[in-house]
């Protein structure tokens, strides 16, 4: 048993017993750790989650294709396929909420699963309540859509809120939930700086944490996939040390 699968099993030890189920939903977990995956299949069953682990990349991808699940838990540590490359094979397929798994300090491997399109990250070893608490944030933006208006038009782009999709002069902008709740909380007053904290609790659900670089990294998503679709106004402006506007020229 590892030292991190230790570490989680005390923590899920102390509080699976003050859980009450709140909500369902199917959840694939590729992690090759078995152990972990048993315990978090234990874990969630309180909240009526149903949960299905899977000890490799390959295996992840064929349940993908057999099974529709609500969200994945994502090692990105994985024997033979790596999970990057399960992550880029699952954008390519559909939108399904992702939240990653990493080594604990590793920068690099988060802000490259956040630009392959994961919608956060969770880093190991990870208190369980955690975890719950992202997975239900996650959830509950997808289930309940990101507003409860029509069409907002700005600059080049019309965004449908009811469909949670944009579209341009040249074609929709295919982006992941996390990304379309930014910008379309950016949306909200143009011109204005959105603080990192308020993108934060909006798009991911939870309070941004000091050098957490998440909002940044998918902000940077979002420019990238604009510009590709030839847009130009708006542009996506950062107002350092405080946020983020969305800037129409008139």
């Amino acid at each position: 048993m590892t030292q991190d699968t230790r570490s989680t099993r005390r923590d899920i030890t102390m509080t699976e017993s003050s859980h009450k189920p709140t909500q369902s939903g199917r959840i694939l977990i590729i992690d090759d750790d078995r152990e972990l995956g048993a315990m978090l299949v234990e874990f969630l069953a309180p909240d009526r989650f149903d949960v299905t682990p899977r000890l490799s990349g390959e295996d992840g991808l064929l349940a993908l294709r057999e099974e529709d699940f609500d969200l994945v838990i994502l090692d990105i540590m994985l024997p033979g396929m790596s999970g990057l490359d399960v992550l880029k094979e699952l954008r390519r397929a559909g939108d399904t909420p992702v939240i990653m798994l990493t080594a604990r300090g590793d920068d690099v491997d988060r802000i490259l699963g956040l630009e392959f399109g994961a919608d956060d990250y969770l880093a190991k070893p990870f208190n369980p309540r955690e975890l719950l608490a992202r997975i239900r944030a996650i959830l509950r933006r997808a289930r309940s859509g990101p507003a409860r208006g029509g069409q907002r038009i700005v600059g080049e782009l019309e965004i449908d809120q009811r469909a949670a999709s944009v579209k341009t002069p040249t074609g929709d902008v295919r982006l992941t939930g996390t990304e379309f709740d930014l910008l379309n909380c950016l949306a909200e007053s143009p011109g204005a700086t959105v603080s990192k904290e308020d993108l934060s609790l909006n798009a991911l659900g939870r309070r941004h944490m000091p050098y957490d670089r998440s909002i940044d990294t998918h902000v940077s998503n979002i420019r990238g996939k604009l510009a590709r679709a030839g847009v130009r106004n708006p542009t996506i402006q950062s107002r350092r040390g405080v946020g983020y506007c969305l800037l129409v020229e008139e």
